[in-house]
């Protein structure tokens, strides 16, 4: 795992307001702590906020939505308390629009479709096994994707999520015999030199919890892996 994590100063920061920031998670980085004991993503953000606003107390910050730690791109948190629940209203609702790219080896069947599988999660492994019919304590995953570039040795899918479920993209791209660019774990030959796997989240589009505006964010593509940049080239 890429052991360069985000710090104040190299915090890729996509927007910001008063009620909330997004910015452009690594891969690596973790959203909110965990049992590993490494500095997560929100308490990098709250430092930022309180060298570049100087602010002398508690900085208030809260997390409305996570990434896999091997994933990379946009992650969007509330400033404020009243910007928090109307997120995790958008988030739980699905009111929210998100894209993901992923780098694939093998071509997909099609160079469009629209997957559902039913996943079953096994939490021992943390892991997700994507099934073509529903079985106990399964829960149905949608997605679309169509493939938006051909490279020399990879396919760039574009990837709209229909549902949010553990993991959804790693295993149903799995499932089909595409498994990411780098993800072990669903079976991919073997790792990113960064512990990375190659999807990104690439956009997201919501409605400003305060000022009630349409907004889209983009993330860039990861600037130090060359496969990546040949995919905006």
């Amino acid at each position: 795992m890429n052991n360069t994590l985000s710090t104040p100063d190299n915090l890729q920061v996509i927007y910001e307001d008063n009620h909330i920031i997004v910015v452009n998670k690594r891969s690596g980085d973790i959203v909110q702590g965990d049992k590993t004991g490494d500095t997560p993503l929100s308490e990098v953000v709250k430092k930022y906020i309180a060298v570049k606003y100087e602010k002398p107390g508690a900085v208030y910050l809260g997390v409305v939505h996570r990434l896999d730690r091997p994933t990379s791109g946009i992650v969007i948190f509330a400033r404020t308390s009243k910007a928090l629940p109307r997120l995790n209203k958008m988030f739980s609702t699905r009111e929210t629009s998100k894209t993901y790219w992923a780098l694939v080896k093998n071509p997909p069947p099609l160079n469009s479709d629209t997957l559902t599988h039913y996943l079953k999660r096994n939490p021992k492994q943390n892991k997700s096994y994507a099934h073509k019919h529903e079985i106990p304590d399964s829960k149905k995953a949608i997605l679309d994707y169509k493939i938006i570039k051909k490279l020399k040795t990879f396919y760039l899918l574009e990837i709209n999520l229909h549902t949010g479920r553990h993991h959804q993209i790693r295993a149903q791209l799995s499932a089909i015999g595409c498994p990411i660019k780098g993800d072990l774990k669903y079976g991919f030959d073997r790792s990113n030199k960064d512990g990375s796997i190659s999807l990104l989240s690439r956009k997201l589009t919501l409605t400003h919890p305060v000022k009630k505006e349409e907004m889209t964010f983009i993330a860039a593509v990861p600037t130090d892996d060359p496969v990546w940049k040949a995919c905006v080239s």
